[in-house]
């Protein structure tokens, strides 16, 4: 049996196995970089170790430390969690070979996986549906262009589809969205194809990449798998994860509201073979795009998935415990539970409205009762750029759909989030919109319906807000004040002027308060207004110099101006700032060339994806303040261009 475990991640899915191991009286062990010694699940975990550095490479990705941790601890067996190296048969082997439970598949089954060129030739030849690939030729291995196939040339009709454009490029290792690029014309094939091998070497350190018909419209439709050692294999319905950015899930569900009984057969008779053809132990998911009744296979992640919370809520499973006892050798129940109602995830991450991925200190960090939530951070943490920028996710469970996606709208509304920018605006647009509550979902679903979902320009803070937060900022005044701190705040014997807060984003006068709102009460971090006869509270907080205002139903941060402000150093016009920390992969201009307005100028690699930083006007580079491999801080300057007068 099983009695310490080591799991070699990190944030929210070693705190998810950690639970669990609480509840069976295993004992926990985390590893932890520099970057995260102060993290939520080194606190939690029973023994820590510390693998000193910051970057994965020599971290969470160095199979040597990770099983070195385990022999420093104590530890008996290893679960891999989900990213880094959950699908690495080298770590399952070294793991295996220093006499540990590895708490996942063979390695010979993760191996099989492991190449998605290879996994689709395997699941071919098993009679799962595929859909027709190519692998694409690194530079140095690209043929004459004179040679290039032509799609009259293909003697097989799906040979044909596959020349015909648009195509997705995809890694063949890992996931994760990493390594993905959509193609829609054969000029822009080359770049976006070295563009998604670079990224696939830096998560996975192989660039492979090979491309295969993008089918637009289709669904992303997954199923779970668990199977044990003596030959069951059950299936656990199917989840859709069609509300995707950047090729990176955003919300989950199960099951998924547009696929039928019949489509609903097919993807579990594909499911098992796949299974079966590999041998396979433990939890996974075979993931399948869907339009109409065609079904055709993606991959198999070989270990548990980001979003299997739908499905414990839906089967009334844990499948953290059923993978401990497959790995302890126990055998499943012949039939799984059957399922009830519907459940809905979605991942809160820390990124801006053009989903950069974003770093700071997350001040508050609060999710009101009645769903779940998995998260890897806690109030008071620091989010680091060196690694995957989700924050937690969200799950709700309803007897229907409609009420699941109801219930996470609101918990998501009325979370408490500061410090840090998050994608929960997004979220809570995606669940609100007609198409989503229709379930008329697939993976071009917020392309399609961007300018609904996220309007132009940043969001006006609500009018009401900005007074709340005003009168909460006079209370406290009133508060800390030292001397007559009987007098109303304000007072004066003749007043010439109306009373006004100003921040960068608003100003609000209250005193005297706008016609129709009623002052009901103001306290420093809970105000409450009437307006039109409709009482709303506020509640006010202020982290890092920002003023946070929170109610059921709107949020704002705001920066208030001060009233002596300190001189501070000013970017020059035309300065091209760093949106993110990172490191500059690419210079794509000199100094002294003219640019065109959008015309990429350099790459940033953070949170291990690549970020174009593009021009924002036409102009000449005047300057440029940084060089291929230089780290970066947000807001540094990277390049001054000076725009020229139309």
């Amino acid at each position: 049996m099983i009695t310490r475990l080591l799991v070699a991640n990190r944030g929210e899915i070693a705190r998810r196995v950690f639970r669990t191991c609480r509840a069976l009286g295993i004992e926990t062990v985390a590893v932890f970089s520099d970057a995260d010694a102060s993290a939520p699940h080194v606190a939690e975990a029973d023994f820590a170790v510390r693998l000193a550095g910051t970057r994965p490479a020599d971290t969470y990705l160095a199979i040597e430390r990770i099983v070195a941790a385990c022999r420093a601890s104590g530890a008996d067996a290893v679960h891999p969690g989900y990213g880094f190296l959950s699908e690495s048969a080298d770590f399952a082997r070294a793991v295996l070979g220093a006499g540990l439970v590895w708490v996942g598949p063979p390695p010979e089954a993760v191996a099989a996986m492991g190449s998605k060129v290879e996994a689709k030739r395997l699941m071919a030849e098993a009679g799962v549906p595929v859909l027709p690939s190519i692998v694409l030729p690194a530079p140095e291995d690209a043929p004459d262009p004179e040679d290039a196939p032509n799609p009259e040339d293909a003697p097989d009709p799906e040979d044909r589809l596959l020349l015909e454009y648009p195509l997705l490029v995809k890694a063949s290792a890992g996931g994760g969205g990493r390594g993905m690029r959509v193609v829609r014309s054969p000029a822009d094939l080359a770049a976006q194809a070295a563009s998604a091998r670079r990224e696939a070497e830096a998560a996975f350190g192989e660039g492979t990449v090979f491309a295969e018909p993008l089918l637009e419209g289709a669904r992303h439709v997954e199923v779970q798998i668990l199977a044990d050692t003596h030959g069951t294999v059950w299936t656990l319905g199917e989840r859709e994860c069609s509300i995707q950015r950047r090729h990176q899930k955003v919300i989950e569900e199960c099951p998924s509201p547009g696929v039928g009984d019949a489509t609903r057969e097919t993807l579990r008779d594909a499911a098992v073979r796949a299974a079966r053809a590999i041998g396979y132990v433990g939890a996974g998911t075979v993931e399948f795009l869907v339009r109409g009744e065609r079904v055709a296979f993606l991959e198999m992640n070989t270990r548990l998935q980001v979003e299997h919370p739908v499905t414990e809520l839906v089967y009334g499973l844990d499948l953290v415990r059923l993978q401990l006892e497959v790995a302890e050798g126990a055998a499943l129940p012949e039939e799984p539970p059957r399922p009830r109602g519907h459940a809905v995830e979605a991942r809160l991450y820390a990124e801006d409205r053009d989903h950069l991925p974003q770093t700071g200190t997350l001040w508050r960090f609060e999710v009101p009762d009645g769903v779940r939530v998995d998260s890897g951070v806690e109030s008071g943490s620091v989010v680091p750029p060196y690694y995957d920028a989700m924050l937690a996710k969200v799950v709700a469970h309803g007897a229907t759909r409609g009420e699941a996606v109801r219930r996470l709208a609101a918990a998501l509304r009325r979370a408490r989030l500061h410090g840090v920018t998050t994608n929960r605006d997004l979220l809570v647009a995606v669940l609100d919109h007609p198409a989503f509550r229709a379930g008329d979902t697939h993976i071009g679903f917020l392309d399609e319906h961007r300018d609904a979902l996220l309007p132009p320009g940043p969001p006006e803070p609500p009018p009401l807000a900005v007074l709340a937060a005003a009168l909460a900022g006079a209370a406290a005044n009133r508060r800390d004040a030292r001397v007559l701190a009987s007098l109303p705040g304000g007072w004066r014997n003749v007043r010439s002027q109306p009373r006004a807060a100003r921040f960068e984003e608003a100003e609000a006068v209250y005193d005297p308060l706008p016609d129709g709102v009623v002052l009901v009460s103001a306290e420093p971090d809970r105000v409450v207004l009437e307006d039109g006869g409709v009482r709303q509270a506020f509640r006010v907080a202020c982290h890092g110099g920002k003023v946070y205002v929170d109610s059921p139903a709107a949020h704002a941060e705001l920066t208030p101006v001060p009233r002596l402000p300190e001189p501070a150093e000013r970017a020059a016009p035309g300065s091209l700032l760093a949106p993110m920390p990172g490191t500059v992969l690419r210079v794509e201009v000199k100094e002294g060339q003219r640019v065109d307005k959008g015309q990429p100028v350099l790459v940033l690699e953070a949170m291990k994806m690549e970020h174009r930083i593009t021009a924002p006007a036409t102009g000449t580079v005047s300057a440029l303040r940084v060089a291929k491999g230089d780290q970066v801080e947000a807001g540094a300057v990277l390049a001054i261009i000076d725009e020229e007068n139309t």
